[in-house]
C-alpha cells in the first residue's frame, strides 16, 4: 500500500495529520533538521507522539536532514540514541556522515535519504543504497519519466513529494541564504530570499523569477502508484495544523477512492497557494507558468474551523479490531479483542446472572461491543458464545469493552528497544605537511592562459563537454598537471548515455579522472574507469563524511565552502583536502531556466544578471554542458591576501575557479596567487570562512 507521509511541525500538527489518514509523519527532534524555526519536539512531546501515532497505526520519521559540524557530532549522536529508544521508525538524512553515525548507533532503524541529498538518478539510488539507506526521496524537478525509470530499477523505496512548496533550486545545492545572509539552507536556517523581488539587470519590484508556485499532483496519484512510487510526501513543516488537515484529508480521500472535485482544489487553495499550483517538472513543461507569490486574500473561517474540528473533538476511529467474547452460567465473563497484526488484549468481567424478562442475545452483545467511539478503534466483526437463559448488564459489558481497549492501546503504544551501538570517535588524519598545491577550474578553454599553464598546476578542472571538444588541450598541458573532466551536477537517466558517451571520448584522450559533485556520478565515473575527485556539491562538512569517501576511494574532496577555517583545521583529512581560495560562488543550481523564462527563447548561452533590493547583482550563467542555470553571486569569494591562514592544516590544494573572468582576468589573479595579493572589498568577499553560518 502506497504511504502518505505529512508534515508535523508541533504536537497539534501532528494529530491533525493522523487525524485526517496520514500513514505516516515527519517531525524534528532538537536542532539538527532542516526546519530549525519550527516549534519542533521536546524528547518529552517526542515520546507522547510516537506513542500517538503507533497506537494509531502511523508511522514517525524524524528529519536529521543537515549537514552537522565535528564538534555537534556527539549530541547529534545522543539524538539518534534517544529517538530511536523512544520508537521513532525512520530517520530522514541529508549528511553522509551522519548516515554511517545513524548506522553506528542505531543500526536496527531504517534511513531515508533526504531530498537534500539532491538525488536524481538511478545511480544515486543506487548509492545510497550501498550505504545501508532503505529509501530516496528524490529531486523535486524530476519528470514522471524519470521517476518511472528510477522506480522499476530501484532496489529500495522510493518516495515523491505531491504537494507543497516548491524550491528554485535543486535542493541541497542551495548556498543564497547562507552567502547574503549566515542563514544556510544546509543547516535548517534558509531565509527563502527566493521568494523576494529580483529584476534583470536593474531591480524591478513586481518580478519573482525565483518564486515557484506550490506543487499539486492530486490528479495523479493513480499514476504514481503504478510507478511503483512507495511513499507521497507533503511538505509543510512550517505551515499550521489547519493547511496539515485540510491536504492531508483530500489526499487521503483521493488515494482511497474518491474523485478529486472543484471544492476540493479551491480548498487546498485557500488552505495555502503562490496564485495557484504548478505540476510543471512533473509534466516537464517548464516555463514562466510555473511561477508565483504568495497572496493574502483573506482567510476562509468555515474551512479552517472544520479543519480544527477534525481533530480538536474527538477521535476518527483509524485501527480496526475484533471481538471475541464467552458468557457462561457460573463462570466469569471473558472478552478478548484483536488488532490488524495479530496483538491480542484479554480482560475478564462479572459472572453472568439468569435471565430474568430477556436473556442476552450475540446480535445485543455486538451492537455494544461496536460503540467504540472516542477511541482510536472499529470494530469489524463479533464472535460470541453466550450460554442460554443468560443475562449481563450493559455497564459491565461497556467496562470490558473499555478494558480491553485500553490494554490494547498500551500494547499498541509499547516501545521495543533497538539494539543500539556505542558511539566512538574516528581515527584523525592531520593530512598532507608542507606547502598545499595550486588547483584551477575554468569554464572554458579561452580562459585556459599561457600563464596558467606555465604555472603547473597540479590539477586543471575543465568542464567535460569542453574538455570532450578540444582534444588538443591534452598537448598544451605539461606531464605535472593532470586534466580532469568537471561534470554536472545533475545528470538525469535520460541524460546518461550522452554523458557516458563523452567520457568514452576523453578517456580515450587520455584523460583518468572527473570531479564529481552528486553521490550518482561516482558510481557513474567509475564504472566507466575514472577515479573521481569530489567537488563543493557532494556537501563535505565533517570527518565522518570524510571516512566515507576514502572508503569510496575518492581521490580529493573540495570542502564545504560553508566550513569556518577553525573546522578546516580540525576535520579528519581521510582523503586529500581541497579549499577554494578564489572566485565566484555558486549560490543555485536551477532546472527551470531564468534567461530563457525572460525571453521566451533559449539563449542561455548569453549570461544575464539579477539584481536584488539592495543593488547586488547576481550573474547567471549556463552550467556547462547542460541547459541548467547557476546563479553566481555577485562579490568573488577572495583570500589569497590570507593564504598564510590556511599553513599547517594538512591541506593538499588551493583552488582558483574561474567563471567570468577574461583571460586578461584570470592571468591577474594568478599574480595575485604568486604574491601581489591584495583584497577590494567593494568586489570580494571573505565568504564564510571567517563569519560561518547559522
Amino acid at each position: 500500500m502506497i504511504e502518505l507521509l505529512s508534515p508535523a511541525g508541533s504536537m497539534e500538527a501532528l494529530r491533525a495529520a493522523v487525524q485526517n489518514g496520514a500513514d505516516a509523519v515527519y517531525l524534528g527532534y532538537g536542532d539538527f533538521n532542516a526546519r530549525r524555526n519550527a516549534k519542533n519536539f521536546s524528547v518529552e512531546e517526542l515520546q507522547d507522539a510516537v506513542s500517538y501515532c503507533h497506537v494509531r497505526g502511523v508511522q514517525v520519521h524524524l528529519t536529521l536532514n543537515i549537514l552537522i559540524s565535528d564538534r555537534e557530532m556527539r549530541q547529534a549522536a545522543e539524538i539518534i540514541r534517544v529517538a530511536a529508544g523512544l520508537g521513532v521508525d525512520a530517520f530522514i538524512v541529508q549528511d553522509l556522515g551522519v548516515v554511517q553515525l545513524c548506522r553506528q548507533v542505531a543500526p536496527g532503524v531504517p534511513i531515508h535519504a533526504s531530498t537534500q541529498m539532491s538525488i536524481h538518478s538511478l545511480e544515486g539510488v543506487l548509492q545510497a543504497a550501498d550505504m545501508g539507506v532503505s529509501r530516496v526521496v528524490l529531486a523535486r524537478e524530476l519528470p514522471r519519466e524519470e521517476i518511472t525509470f528510477i522506480c522499476r530499477n530501484s532496489p529500495v523505496e522510493i518516495e515523491a513529494f505531491v504537494h507543497g512548496a516548491l524550491c528554485m533550486c535543486y535542493s541541497g545545492q542551495c548556498y543564497l541564504s547562507s552567502v547574503i545572509g549566515r542563514r544556510s539552507g544546509n543547516r535548517g536556517q534558509c531565509a527563502q530570499p527566493c521568494r523576494l523581488p529580483y529584476g534583470y539587470g536593474r531591480f524591478e519590484e513586481t518580478r519573482y523569477p525565483l518564486s515557484l508556485k506550490d506543487s499539486c499532483l492530486i490528479a495523479y496519484l493513480s499514476e504514481l502508484k503504478a510507478m511503483g512510487v512507495a511513499s507521497l510526501k507533503i511538505e509543510g513543516r512550517m505551515k499550521r495544523p489547519e493547511y496539515v488537515a485540510i491536504v492531508t484529508r483530500i489526499y487521503r480521500a483521493a488515494l482511497d477512492g474518491k474523485a478529486v472535485t472543484q471544492e476540493d482544489l479551491r480548498q487546498l487553495e485557500a488552505a495555502f497557494s503562490r496564485q495557484g499550483f504548478t505540476q510543471g517538472y512533473y509534466l516537464n513543461e517548464k516555463g514562466p507558468d510555473m511561477f508565483g507569490v504568495h497572496q493574502d486574500l483573506g482567510e476562509d473561517r468555515e474551512l479552517l474551523a472544520a479543519a480544527r474540528a477534525t481533530y480538536e473533538r474527538g477521535e476518527n476511529p483509524r485501527v480496526p479490531v475484533k471481538f471475541y467474547a464467552m458468557i457462561r452460567a457460573g463462570e466469569e465473563s471473558q472478552l478478548a479483542v484483536e488488532d490488524e497484526q495479530g496483538r491480542v488484549c484479554k480482560t475478564k468481567g462479572p459472572v453472568p446472572e439468569p435471565s430474568v424478562r430477556r436473556e442476552l442475545t450475540a446480535a445485543e452483545l455486538e451492537e455494544r461491543l461496536k460503540k467504540t467511539g472516542g477511541t482510536p478503534y472499529y470494530c469489524t466483526g463479533v464472535r460470541a458464545a453466550i450460554g442460554p437463559g443468560l443475562m449481563l448488564p450493559a455497564a459491565s459489558i461497556n467496562a470490558m469493552r473499555r478494558e480491553a481497549l485500553d490494554r490494547l492501546t498500551a500494547l499498541r503504544g509499547r516501545v521495543e528497544q533497538p539494539h543500539m551501538g556505542a558511539y566512538s570517535r574516528l581515527a584523525a588524519y592531520d593530512g598532507i605537511p608542507g606547502e598545499a598545491k595550486l588547483t584551477v577550474a575554468v569554464r572554458t578553454v579561452d580562459q585556459i592562459t599561457p600563464r596558467l599553464l606555465k604555472m603547473n598546476p597540479a590539477v586543471l578542472y575543465v568542464p567535460l563537454a569542453e574538455l570532450a571538444a578540444h582534444p588538443e588541450l591534452q598537448s598544451r598541458v605539461g606531464v605535472d598537471t593532470e586534466l580532469t573532466a568537471i561534470l554536472p551536477r545533475v545528470i538525469l537517466d535520460r541524460e546518461r548515455s550522452k554523458i557516458a558517451m563523452l567520457l568514452e571520448r576523453v578517456h580515450a584522450m587520455g584523460i583518468r579522472h572527473v570531479l564529481a559533485g552528486n553521490l550518482g556520478q561516482i558510481r557513474l565515473a567509475q564504472q566507466k574507469g575514472f577515479a573521481v575527485r569530489g567537488d563543493f556539491g557532494l556537501n563535505i562538512y565533517n570527518s565522518r563524511a570524510m571516512h566515507y569517501l576514502r572508503e569510496q576511494k575518492i581521490e580529493s574532496q573540495l570542502v564545504s565552502f560553508e566550513m569556518t577555517l577553525p573546522q578546516l583545521r580540525d576535520l579528519s583529512k581521510a582523503v586529500p583536502v581541497e579549499v577554494l581560495v578564489y572566485g565566484r560562488l555558486p549560490l543555485m543550481l536551477m532546472e527551470n531556466c531564468v534567461i530563457k523564462n525572460r525571453t521566451g527563447s533559449c539563449s542561455c548561452e548569453n549570461p544575464t544578471k539579477l539584481v536584488d533590493r539592495m543593488g547586488e547583482e547576481f550573474p547567471v550563467l549556463k552550467d556547462p554542458g547542460t541547459c541548467r542555470n547557476v546563479l553566481y553571486n555577485g562579490k568573488k569569494l577572495y583570500i589569497l591576501d590570507k593564504l598564510s591562514s590556511l599553513r599547517g592544516m594538512g591541506l593538499w590544494a588551493h583552488r582558483l575557479s574561474f567563471t567570468t573572468e577574461n583571460p586578461s582576468e584570470v592571468d591577474g589573479v594568478l599574480a595575485q596567487y604568486q604574491g601581489q595579493a591584495m583584497f577590494d572589498p567593494g568586489t570580494c568577499t571573505r565568504g564564510l570562512y571567517v563569519r560561518g553560518v547559522e
